[in-house]
């Protein structure tokens, strides 16, 4: 992609630490934070202001190594797509899926969950056009979501994304993600291959294990979704790990952090993605994070930042 847009892939590696000949090696593993920065280099590098978009329509399923395969194994979309949530952290960390489902309407979500990631933007829009590819690779070339919603602003040419989209598109959203009938969950996949997924099941859980996150991180997950569905009560997270408020808690403080603590991590990288990326207005901020009212956002953020987020909506808007 450098290349197509006139830069040297070389230079631009070099400037975040990062060495062309890292990708002759397919295990390689590097920071999600270092790929961040690479995205912020690339588009520095060729001034190309949808880089993501451009990146994540290249990458397909066959890109996700083993779990690419068996999410193209599974037998209808739904399965296909609750693989992909559970495993897709053995692709990258740092990156949250999501699928969830309301009434007759599914959205199939990203979100970044690592504090001070940059090009949160941009790797929104990659996971996008990925999350197409995707979808389009299970049931064909000719489906479209019915909505596609991005967190950041209305950009000045809007014409790459609806050449990609062809659906309707809505900005300054809460969260990235592909809009579609939920009755699409049940079609079925043509490349569905029970004997490859109980093949793939055992390896795909064994690299699991093998590359186990820490708890804090496992929590930080859960966090990053739970802070926008007001759903961010200790009670309420420990019960996804199955284990008693106070269990949790003493886990958390033997890693050296509290739940209190996370749950502040949480909202500040929520409302610093917001007021970077998207023209939300400060009280839609503050309903979005379950503040009653800017006033009481606005301390929240003071005691995070140091800052009043409208003094750092100024700063730091991209």
């Amino acid at each position: 992609m450098l290349r197509s847009l006139g830069a040297d892939p070389a230079t631009v590696l070099a400037k975040v630490g990062w060495s062309l000949d890292w990708f002759d090696d397919p295990d390689r593993l590097v920071s999600f934070e270092g790929r961040s920065r690479l995205v912020s280099a690339c588009i520095e590098a060729t001034k190309c202001p949808h880089f993501g978009l451009l990146v994540g329509q290249r990458t397909r399923l066959s890109s996700l190594g083993l779990v690419g395969v068996l999410v193209k194994c599974e037998a209808d979309l739904g399965k296909a797509l609750r693989s992909l949530v559970r495993y897709f952290h053995l692709h990258a960390r740092g990156g949250l899926p999501t699928l969830n489902v309301q009434g007759g309407q599914a959205m199939l979500g990203y979100a970044t969950y690592l504090p001070r990631t940059e090009s949160v933007d941009q790797l929104g829009d990659a996971f996008l056009a990925l999350s197409l590819n995707i979808v389009r690779e299970l049931l064909g070339e000719d489906w479209r979501p019915s909505e596609v919603l991005f967190a950041h602003r209305r950009p000045v040419d809007v014409a790459p994304y609806r050449r990609r989209f062809h659906a309707p598109l809505r900005f300054d959203a809460e969260q990235y993600a592909l809009v579609f009938p939920a009755e699409a969950l049940r079609y079925h996949i043509v490349s569905a291959n029970a004997d490859i997924r109980h093949l793939l099941q055992p390896q795909i859980e064994a690299l699991n294990a093998a590359r186990p996150a820490d708890f804090p991180e496992q929590v930080r997950r859960v966090l990053r979704t739970a802070v926008l569905t007001h759903q961010a009560q200790a009670e309420q997270v420990s019960a996804i790990f199955s284990m008693h408020r106070r269990t949790m808690n003493r886990h958390l403080n033997e890693s050296g952090t509290t739940f209190h603590q996370l749950v502040d991590e949480s909202r500040f990288e929520v409302a610093r993605q917001l007021l970077e990326n998207s023209g939300l207005k400060m009280i839609q901020v503050a309903s979005a994070l379950d503040y009653h009212d800017a006033s009481a956002f606005t301390r929240a953020f003071r005691r995070w930042s140091g800052s009043t987020p409208a003094a750092w909506r100024l700063a730091h808007a991209r």
